[in-house]
């Protein structure tokens, strides 16, 4: 959609965008290279900073300075590419526990005003009515136009039990909305399950997280206890933004035969040259006895398999949903996922502050790119019987502002013309009028389209397909891993789950 978003945060979760991580906390503060310092360069760096300390209209702190120049500097390579401060690397370190504080929202800075990305599953601003794509205009009656994206965060953080009020524009809506929202420590449930019909399961993974393995095996368990003869389960990962990688291979290894190529990566450096398997190591938190897999019933690696996914679904959701895909295990189901296929690693500079940096690329088993790609589902089911609703309003990777490319020789969509940048914002106030209709969708309820189109294809009932969008990148390529990628490489990434 051409969307361009400039910088992103977080209230109340420590993920940037909604998009999933691999983490890596290394001791060392620095990395010695070989290169060249460009001194020209860091002299002209050094004249600015001289230049602002003598000639600004007012003092400005030698930390604030050099702090920024580090910001920018990072936040220039990509979108998810971002130094943390203290609270920031605080709640980035907190984020993969699944507990957070604040009102449970992701924003954005786009053109100066504040966006909601997307509200966080049963979180108070969830729960207040806030949807994506709402701008926030003002904190308690405090106009937010001109402050950075870390100001407004800081004003949106508090005590839990505290009050805050939001006021918002909504496309479509003539008048501002208000919203009272108490802030609360938020708990994200990683993973939901039920019966949704007689031999037929729903399991939904919200966020990867450190617990998110021994949660789904106990759901799971808790699901064959209540019909030992499953016909057929639903791995739900719409708006799933990804997570902790090691969560996402023990999910795909749930399905696959042990030992199974689950993802693998390349970068620049030897390390980030990386092949995962479905083998304990790579999945069991640190210090784990057991296998966490062990437990599952065998009946699991056969049973029927769909995979719902959409545009919100992101990074470690989609690992699972390209290795799914991959082996055929799995029908996938829904739209165009969001295509965010690149490993974020997270060097610790001081005690207190880091620098989270794209390092690497991901790839599917088959060598399939992720990155600005996404995994297009192999039936493509809009989120209702009308059409894809809000769903079809957002931003996906390609979009992003220096978003990184693929990097697999095939070229991205062109820019919409004149032409077509009018006939695509008609269809949006033609989206907006009809999504403005309908009441929130409840993931698992009895009304949710893309659920029972999945158990349709389970007991081979028509399904009703979305119109082909023609942007959509073709499935069915089947290049192979990458040559410098060692098939054999059995170390162990480096990795927090």
């Amino acid at each position: 959609m051409g969307i361009k978003v400039k910088s992103i945060g977080l209230i109340g979760l420590g993920v940037l965008a909604g998009i999933g991580m691999s983490l890596q906390f290394p001791a060392v503060a620095q990395k010695i290279t070989n290169a060249p310092l460009p001194l020209d360069e860091l002299r002209q760096l050094s004249d600015v900073f001289g230049l602002i300390k003598s000639d600004y209209v007012e003092k400005v702190e030698d930390k604030k300075l050099l702090t920024e120049a580090i910001s920018g500097m990072v936040s220039s390579l990509d979108p998810h590419s971002v130094y943390l401060d203290k609270n920031a690397f605080k709640e980035m370190r907190e984020s993969v526990q699944g507990k957070f504080v604040g009102i449970g929202i992701e924003v954005s800075m786009e053109d100066g005003y504040v966006k909601v990305v997307s509200p966080i599953e049963d979180s108070p601003a969830a729960k207040a009515g806030i949807l994506a794509g709402d701008l926030i205009t003002r904190l308690d009656n405090i106009p937010l136009k001109g402050l950075q994206l870390e100001d407004v965060i800081k004003k949106m953080r508090g005590q839990p039990g505290s009050k805050l009020v939001l006021t918002m524009s909504r496309k479509g809506e003539s008048k501002p909305l208000v919203f009272p929202i108490v802030r609360e420590e938020i708990r994200v449930q990683s993973v939901k399950a039920k019966m949704v019909a007689p031999g037929y399961a729903w399991l939904r993974i919200a966020q990867f997280q450190e617990p998110t393995v021994d949660d789904m095996v106990k759901k799971i368990n808790a699901l064959y206890a209540q019909d030992p003869k499953l016909k057929g389960l639903v791995l739900d990962l719409r708006n799933d933004p990804g997570g902790v990688v090691p969560g996402a291979i023990g999910v795909a290894t749930a399905f696959l035969p042990g030992n199974s190529v689950i993802v693998s990566t390349k970068g620049q450096l030897p390390e980030s040259k990386q092949v995962f398997y479905g083998r304990r190591e790579f999945y069991a938190p640190p210090g784990a006895k057991a296998d966490p897999l062990a437990k599952l019933p065998a009946a699991l690696k056969t049973v029927p398999l769909v995979v719902l996914v959409n545009a919100g679904s992101a990074s470690a959701s989609e690992i699972v949903a390209g290795a799914l895909q991959d082996y055929q295990r799995a029908t996938v189901i829904g739209t165009q996922t969001f295509g965010k296929g690149s490993v974020q690693t997270l060097r610790q500079i001081t005690a207190d502050t880091a620098v989270k940096l794209t390092t690497a690329r991901y790839y599917t088993p088959k060598g399939r790119a992720i990155q600005a790609r996404g995994i297009v589902p192999d039936l493509l089911v809009d989120e209702t019987a009308e059409g894809d609703g809000w769903n079809s309003l957002r931003v996906r990777e390609a979009d992003l502002e220096k978003h990184l490319s693929s990097n697999d020789g095939k070229p991205e969509a062109a820019k919409p013309t004149m032409e077509g940048m009018q006939d695509q914002l008609e269809e949006e106030q033609r989206l907006i009028a009809t999504a403005k209709k309908r009441k929130p969708l409840e993931y698992g309820a009895k009304d949710d389209f893309q659920l029972q189109q999945a158990l349709n294809h389970f007991q081979g009932l028509p399904v009703q397909l979305a119109k082909v969008d023609p942007k959509a990148e073709k499935i069915g390529a089947k290049p192979e891993i990458a040559s410098d990628i060692k098939a054999d490489d059995k170390k162990i990434p480096v990795q927090k789950p």
